[in-house]
């Protein structure tokens, strides 16, 4: 007569080991992203007086800002009235890492000392900055910098666990930053710009940096949430916390 309450009791038992012992669940997102960064371009020259030249040659690196990525708990979807958020931000690219430009090989000019102009491009050729003035090439040129939002995409995995355990959930971030490439025109004139003189134009168009440069970032520690089993949101914020994606619905913590 007691059968029946001890497989009851059994399959209480049974269900909350398996419970405990249950494999964590993830999902997998891609998105694109704006990755913010300084482009730090030299230029040495060479042979100013002399035709062919000036002879070019550029280099530099871009220095990367920080990028995080934020998690958002919430308990009911926007629309709702009851409407509760828990935001966690992780960092997956720190401030100051840098990837440095292949060099560029020596472009001849228009000779006769030009002065010498450079522009930043994205993978569009649309144009990322105004031309800025390098020097002319006998006085020497200086160096430039140009903060910039890099294109990029993303993919990664999200790993939920004790989804409806305080203090709970456990959120765990793994995946990489795909950057767009950059590019850069060297603008050569017999004249400054805003001078009404006679212009000789040449320009040279420059893979500055070629595009599928990777940021892997490795698992995150994991992020507690609000309890609850929540609805999970993901996107990407620079230091300040200004967005630099869109906000990604990821799903209910115990449906990753």
């Amino acid at each position: 007569m007691n059968r029946p309450v001890l497989m009851v009791a059994f399959c209480v038992v049974f269900c909350l080991i398996a419970a405990m012992i249950a494999p964590a669940l993830a999902r997998e997102i891609e998105t694109t992203l704006d990755v913010p960064a300084t482009a730090h371009v030299r230029a040495d020259a060479s042979g100013c007086s002399n035709n062919p030249g000036p002879y070019i040659r550029l280099g530099g690196e871009l220095e990367l800002g920080e990028v995080k990525g934020r998690l958002i708990f919430k308990n009911n979807r926007k629309g709702t009235h009851v409407h509760e958020d828990e935001i966690r931000d992780v960092a997956l690219v720190l401030q100051g890492d840098d990837i440095e430009f292949p060099k560029q090989p020596s472009l001849d000019g228009t000779g006769g000392n030009p002065w010498i102009y450079f522009q930043l491009y994205d993978d569009q050729w649309q144009a990322m900055s105004e031309e800025v003035l390098l020097g002319r090439c006998v006085q020497g040129l200086n160096p430039l910098a140009f903060a910039i939002l890099l294109g990029a995409s993303s993919t990664m995995d999200i790993t939920s666990d004790s989804c409806r355990n305080s203090p709970g959930p456990f959120i765990t971030l793994e995946g990489e930053i795909v950057l767009s490439s950059l590019n850069g025109k060297l603008i050569f004139r017999n004249n400054e710009i805003g001078t009404h003189e006679y212009e000789e134009y040449a320009g040279f168009d420059l893979r500055i940096l070629p595009a599928g440069e990777t940021i892997q970032f490795a698992k995150q520690p994991p992020e507690g949430g609000a309890g609850g089993n929540p609805l999970v949101y993901f996107m990407f914020v620079d230091a300040d916390g200004n967005p630099l994606s869109e906000e990604i619905f990821v799903g209910r913590c115990n449906k990753l």
